[in-house]
């Protein structure tokens, strides 16, 4: 690490050691944000320079990834700023292949010297690589999409938004917590803005401008006599929008049991982080889970983990193939599973979607980074595995001959390659609600939020807790409980998936930091559901399982 990135990370606040180091960049002023990029002309004009010397040297393809990484943080705690933090990362990127082989190098010095430079690198690198690849990589065709743009359609950009009105509304939900009991809160804001131009030699074109948001805070509420704590994180979600996501709209909120208020496409953190310091209190003499089988009751915000990590994951057709191991593993669902087109990977009525479309969500863009238009497409229908996630030089590997337009890179100075797209489970058919699920359940649990989670390598065995527990007893909400985790196997687990609730409920939750790869990168993704039954699922106490 560099003394400048070690003393920059440093100043942050305890808050910000969350942040990796692929999402920083120089620091600037707030007002900087504003200052406009590089203009479309001249990024055009660039985007050629490494396409016609990649050509002149001897490549059969070539890309450009121009990109400016925007980035403000904002950390208190409790009645303080901790840190307010603006960056900004500009450079190039350029992919090539020669000797059908990959070269991959990268510029800070958007000149056309500077660009001519690095393509010379990849073109050199490729060439290196050649001597010891044994297949040429093959690309599966794409169109040519000439000039294009996209925007993420946002209502309000978080840049135009003044500081303080970010740092009042932390502190608002930092206060209201603590009027309501918590002894302790921190609360961060991070955005994004990713303005990306790629180009390649195959004729694209494309301009974007992407944005994302995610307000998150904890809250501690303390029991001294008893020598104990509970902390209650917030229920948001990160998501693909602007700063109108902050707005609470009273339309955009859902009720839930107890009580709880349950956020789509908007999001009240001074509401959330009241009722959180009330539920810390609550989780000090929650009682505590006996183990045993249970039915759950699982809402999106907590199920979009399970999804992300039992379902995303494996299905990434680099760890199926096994040429990616790191972050938990490889995957159990082999070539063979999805060849025989009867794998049962849950019941039925489950039916897991990909996409890089749907609105709102931390994956949403109009093409991905190597020019793919993005699209939807299904893993699993009527619960059998139908399909991975590939992209380009990979797709043949399975015997289609359409990129799934899921290749991402955190940055320019970063290759680009597959990543997890959005993966969702699709609503039920039928008019279904939280309420009308929990009156069909005899013994069981109602589970929201994320806790913590371990998976084995090969993304099978895994156990997952949550934010807050209900007991749920004869069809009614019954009081918290406390110590909850279940532990299952992704296909008995998904197998187990007896009632959806209807369309009605469906949100999304999402990832800003997944990782991936060696060097490792983060990508952000979301996982939308909706409240979901698993029938006799086994649960641990995990104040007492040692």
């Amino acid at each position: 690490m560099k003394r400048r990135n070690f003393i920059q990370l440093s100043g942050m606040g305890a808050g910000a050691l969350m942040v990796p180091m692929s999402m920083m960049g120089n620091n600037i002023s707030a007002e900087a944000l504003l200052a406009p990029g590089m203009d479309v002309i001249v990024k055009k004009r660039m985007a050629d320079v490494a396409l016609n010397t990649a050509k002149s040297m001897g490549s059969t393809y070539a890309d450009a990834r121009i990109g400016r990484y925007l980035n403000q943080y904002v950390f208190t705690r409790e009645d303080k700023v901790q840190n307010v933090v603006n960056t900004e990362s500009f450079g190039v990127g350029i992919r090539v292949i020669a000797n059908g082989t990959w070269g991959f190098a990268s510029t800070n010095d958007v000149t056309e010297d500077g660009i001519k430079n690095a393509t010379m690198q990849a073109v050199a690198i490729a060439k290196a690589n050649s001597r010891i690849q044994k297949e040429d990589v093959k690309l599966a065709p794409v169109e040519s999409y000439g000039e294009v743009s996209w925007k993420t359609p946002i209502k309000k950009d978080f840049k135009e938004v003044p500081v303080g009105e970010k740092v009042d509304l932390l502190l608002s939900a930092n206060a209201a917590a603590m009027e309501n009991g918590a002894n302790f809160v921190n609360s961060a804001l991070f955005m994004v803005n990713e303005q990306k131009y790629f180009a390649s030699t195959e004729g694209s074109y494309i301009d974007q401008d992407v944005h994302r948001i995610w307000p998150t805070f904890g809250v501690t509420a303390i029991d001294r006599e008893a020598g104990k704590f509970k902390s209650r994180q917030a229920l948001s979600a990160p998501m693909g929008l602007g700063y109108e996501y902050m707005d609470g709209l009273e339309s955009e909120k859902l009720e839930g049991p107890e009580g709880l208020r349950l956020y789509r496409n908007s999001y009240d953190i001074i509401e959330d982080a009241t009722l959180a310091a009330k539920q810390a209190k609550q989780m000090l003499t929650a009682k505590s889970v006996e183990a045993g089988k249970y039915d759950l009751v699982l809402e999106p915000n907590h199920l979009g983990l399970t999804i992300h990590e039992s379902v995303g994951h494996p299905l990434e057709l680099d760890r199926v193939l096994g040429y990616e191991a790191n972050y938990a593993g490889t995957s159990f669902a082999t070539l063979d599973k999805m060849q025989s087109k009867k794998f049962n990977y849950g019941s039925k009525i489950v039916n897991l979607v990909a996409d890089k479309l749907q609105p709102g969500s931390l994956g949403a863009v109009g093409y991905d980074d190597e020019g793919v238009k993005t699209k939807q497409w299904d893993l699993v229908r009527d619960g059998v595995l139908t399909n991975y996630q590939a992209i380009r030089d990979q797709v043949h590997m399975i015997g289609q001959n359409e990129s799934h337009g899921c290749c991402y890179a955190q940055s320019w100075n970063d290759v680009q390659f597959q990543r997890m797209p959005n993966v969702s489970l699709e609503s039920g058919k039928e008019k279904y609600s939280i309420n009308d699920m929990i009156k069909d359940v005899e013994k069981g649990i109602y589970i929201a939020g994320r806790g913590s989670y371990s998976i084995d390598q090969q993304r099978y065995n895994f156990q997952f807790g949550g934010t807050v527990y209900y007991e749920i007893k004869d069809g009614k909400i019954v009081g918290m409980l406390d110590d909850v985790a279940y532990q299952s196997n992704t296909q008995e687990f998904w197998n187990s998936c007896v009632k959806i609730c209807d369309e009605s409920d469906y949100r999304m939750f999402g990832s800003f930091f997944d990782g991936k790869g060696q060097p490792s990168q983060i990508s952000a993704v979301s996982h939308g559901s909706s409240t979901s039954r698993f029938n006799n699922v086994n649960v641990i106490n995990t104040g007492r399982s040692i």
